[in-house]
């Protein structure tokens, strides 16, 4: 490249458009930092005039802030030209070439200083002068660098910005013009009356303040109950005021006025520099809400209910009332007593937290389930109130209010009576009438102990009559928590888990249940079902010989149930209720078909059996602790005293005298954590895992019991005993499943093959060659007080207690006996 060249591309006209925008940016930078003192005190001084801060001023202090404005400025102007600097061409050529690689516009300028006859050497820098020729064809405009921020740190310049701005857009710009001191100087009295005004909306519909001095339309609309602000200023009485907008006939006082815009109108200020504006409202309309749909009811019993309301500016907060239909209520039975007043129900309506709510749609969920208008007719009404408080009502909606739902047939009656007791207080005897009439023979109905005790402590109860409004309520929970129990059940086994989900889904299929409670039944069938084929096959690997007879009920695979499960669902999707149910009775006869292998450990295992027995011992006498702290609460019931066997003074005399209940409890619990330190049988495996856990479950349980004697809470204490006797009967049971497992047998291999004659090994002895209890039961490891068998068969052994209050029942009939004994059985049955 030659020197001619390389002249030419520096004279380019597109590098002297690169030179000339860049030098443009040296003087915006140099004046920013130079100027920008001065720029933002006129800024400021622009955005306070604007707004009026100036108004209002005596003449004095006036001419005092505007002198001190302006010497101010002046010196800042001195400082800002003394530290300009006008930027040179050379500073702009040099700050382009720095932002190049390898500076090539001062490279192009220079010129070859040695070599210039060697042509190698020659071609080297013509080669290099092309290289900067490229670098230089990549030039581009430099940007200007104030860099305020070191030089204002405490942002003043962004400050008088946004004070100017604000001022340009809610000031007005004739107040620069109109600089006026305040009246009682002798050129404001010269000048004549003045006056200012504005028109301020309601904060709530986010409009903007009119400053009428800046207004040029004479007719304009503002919103319903706008504040009108008028000032008047100079000799009284110069101006006046007519207006029919407020509708009150307002006249102005001699410094102005104040009032709000109501109706369509004028609005005039008479004297000099008057003006008449015609002003129409926007009325601020009511809220507007729609009907409320029929509430969708979860399947845990809670409701949602989706809602919709809008203003013209916003809804501010919304109300649901759920008032108790009474005329509607089937008033039979013991609804057929009058009600006991009740306070409807308010409930907030969730509205957005951010934004505007000129329309609003939500959903409103709430837990009601246990309420006393739950399952009742019931009326909704939904109410919203906008900002200037105007409400509106929708129309009411007639429906059920929806709770929780029992299918369990027991359940659903306890629910029943709990309802009835705080509909009126005045039901109780019937309630308690109608609990010992289902729990007379509770063989059929109640599957858990817990449950029977605690329905019978209810009783006792409402029969004793004079509730309070604590009393009651706190009675109402219980039920509502027992009818919660014996719906959800306290199931072991896989089987009873699946009756009880077939039993549940039938029941709702009868009674119309939602799809949401459908779902959920489902769901809890299958699981069951699950389960239950789990523990089948578990089964038939553990003892494959002796579960041959059952191979035809085995044969139905996994596949083909959840086929029928999915058919099932199907149906009820489709509201073939009638097809469901039969599927469903088709599938519970396939259940009953099935059986889970379930026996006992073997006989004579050496120390591991030793283990077992020594855990039945423990649990014959938890039973037995809780034997007599029921009997204590029959004689607190009945204050006698009377009632207490000879059983049970037997039982405290072998335990010693004046040893209380909660020592004994301790001194089992201690027992018991003795006995978990040891081996068990098993162990290593994830049975005897299991049976560990679930012995630290029992002992947790007597710890809560020993507590709850110790405070002189019979009911709980009862309740943790009942927890205590399940763990461990768990906890016995995976410990014989461990041992079977270990020997490669299962639990009915374990208790053996039936004799010669028919007669089982061991039949009329039990375990260690004990013969049989009176009742003909054998004692075993895992069951009740001496045994494990139940009393008749398919009865779980823990229905004990239910069969010897049957026992009683069909002795206290036996005419033979003394009428001294009958009276003592009879007065039994009474404390129950």
């Amino acid at each position: 490249m030659t020197k001619n060249q390389s002249a030419d591309l520096l004279n380019s006209p597109r590098l002297r458009l690169v030179l000339a925008l860049t030098r443009i940016g040296l003087w915006l930078e140099r004046g920013a930092r130079a100027f920008w003192p001065l720029a933002a005190l006129l800024l400021t001084g622009f955005g306070l005039a604007a707004l009026g801060g100036l108004h209002g001023l005596p003449l004095v202090a006036l001419w005092s802030v505007l002198g001190l404005f302006a010497l101010t400025a002046l010196a800042l102007l001195a400082v800002g030209l003394r530290r300009f600097q006008r930027p040179r061409m050379a500073e702009v050529f040099t700050r382009v070439d720095a932002r190049l690689p390898g500076r090539p516009l001062a490279a192009l300028r220079d010129a070859q200083a040695i070599g210039t006859s060697d042509p190698a050497s020659a071609a080297l820098w013509q080669a290099h002068l092309a290289r900067m020729a490229r670098a230089a064809a990549e030039a581009r405009p430099v940007a200007p660098a104030p860099d305020l921020t070191s030089r204002d740190p405490y942002a003043l310049r962004l400050t008088a910005l946004l004070l100017a701005v604000v001022g340009g857009l809610f000031g007005s710009l004739s107040s620069l013009s109109d600089l006026r001191p305040a009246g009682g100087s002798g050129a404001v009295v010269a000048s004549g009356p003045v006056w200012e005004g504005w028109i301020r909306p309601p904060a709530y519909t986010a409009r903007p303040v009119i400053y009428l001095n800046a207004l040029t339309d004479t007719g304009f609309e503002v919103p319903e109950n706008s504040e009108v602000l008028l000032r008047f200023y100079g000799e009284p009485g110069g101006l006046g005021l007519e207006e029919s907008v407020s509708g009150s006939g307002l006249q102005a006082e001699d410094d102005g006025a104040t009032f709000l815009i109501r109706h369509h109108g004028s609005l005039s200020i008479t004297g000099e520099g008057g003006q008449t504006w015609e002003i129409g409202v926007l009325p601020d309309l009511p809220p507007e809400v729609e009907p409320p749909p029929a509430p969708e009811r979860q399947a845990d019993g809670t409701f949602k209910l989706p809602f919709e309301a809008r203003d013209d500016y916003g809804v501010t907060a919304g109300q649901l009332t759920i008032t108790l239909d009474t005329a509607r209520v089937d008033r039979r039975y013991a609804l057929a007593a009058e009600p006991e007043p009740r306070e409807p129900i308010l409930l907030d309506l969730p509205l957005p937290f951010r934004g505007r709510r000129a329309e609003v749609k939500g959903v409103l969920t709430e837990d009601l389930a246990a309420h006393p208008f739950a399952n009742l007719p019931v009326i909704l009404t939904l109410q919203v109130t906008d900002a200037a408080g105007q409400t509106a009502e929708s129309a009411p909606l007639q429906t059920l209010l929806p709770g929780r739902r029992f299918f369990d047939p027991l359940a659903a009656t306890v629910a029943e009576v709990r309802r009835d007791l705080l509909w009126s207080r005045s039901t109780a005897p019937r309630g308690a009438q109608i609990l010992r009439a289902v729990t007379w023979a509770p063989e059929n109905f109640i599957r858990n102990d817990r449950a029977f005790l605690r329905i019978r402590t209810a009783i006792r109860q409402m029969e004793a009559g004079g509730l309070t409004d604590q009393a009651r309520d706190a009675l109402s929970e219980e039920l509502f928590s027992i009818a919660a129990l014996l719906e959800e059940g306290d199931l072991n086994t896989a089987l009873e888990r699946l009756r009880r989900a077939q039993d549940r889904l039938d029941e709702a299929m009868k009674n119309g249940a939602s799809p949401s409670e459908i779902r959920e039944l489902m769901d809890e069938l299958r699981k069951a079902l699950d389960d239950y084929m789990e523990q089948l096959s578990r089964e038939q690997e553990r003892a494959p010989s002796e579960q041959s007879g059952d191979t035809e009920s085995l044969e139905m695979s996994a596949d083909q149930l959840q086929q029928m499960l999915d058919k099932l669902e199907q149906l009820m999707a489709e509201g073939k209720m009638a097809e469901a149910q039969e599927l469903m009775e088709m599938l519970r006869q396939l259940m009953e078909n099935m059986q889970v292998s379930q026996g006992e450990g073997g006989e004579g295992r050496g120390e591991g059996q030793g283990r077992m027995r020594d855990l039945a011992d423990s649990l014959r006498e938890q039973q037995g602790l809780s034997d007599e702290a029921f009997r204590d609460l029959q004689r607190r019931f009945d204050g006698t005293g009377q009632g207490q066997g000879q059983q049970g003074q037997g039982e405290g005399e072998a335990e010693g005298e004046g040893s209380s209940l909660a020592d004994r409890q301790r001194d089992l619990r201690n027992r018991l954590r003795a006995l978990g330190q040891t081996e068990m049988p098993g162990d290593g495996g994830p049975e005897a895992d299991e049976g560990r856990r679930a012995l630290d479950r029992s002992r947790e349980a007597m710890e809560g019991a020993e507590e709850a004697l110790r405070g002189d809470n019979l009911p709980g204490a009862l309740d943790r005993q009942a927890e205590a006797m399940e763990a461990l009967r768990e906890g016995m049971r995976r410990f014989e499943e461990a041992e079977a497992r270990e020997r490669g047998e299962t639990r009915q291999g374990q208790a053996g093959a039936e004799g010669p004659e028919g007669q089982r090994p061991g039949e009329g002895r039990g375990r260690g060659g004990q013969t049989r209890d009176p009742l003909g039961r054998q004692p075993g490891a895992s069951g009740g007080i001496g045994s494990d068998d139940p009393l008749g068969e398919a009865i779980d052994p823990n229905r004990r207690a239910l069969d010897l209050l049957e026992e009683l029942r069909r002795r206290s009939g036996e005419q033979h006996r003394p009428e001294e004994e009958r009276d003592y059985l009879r007065r039994l049955l009474e404390q129950f």
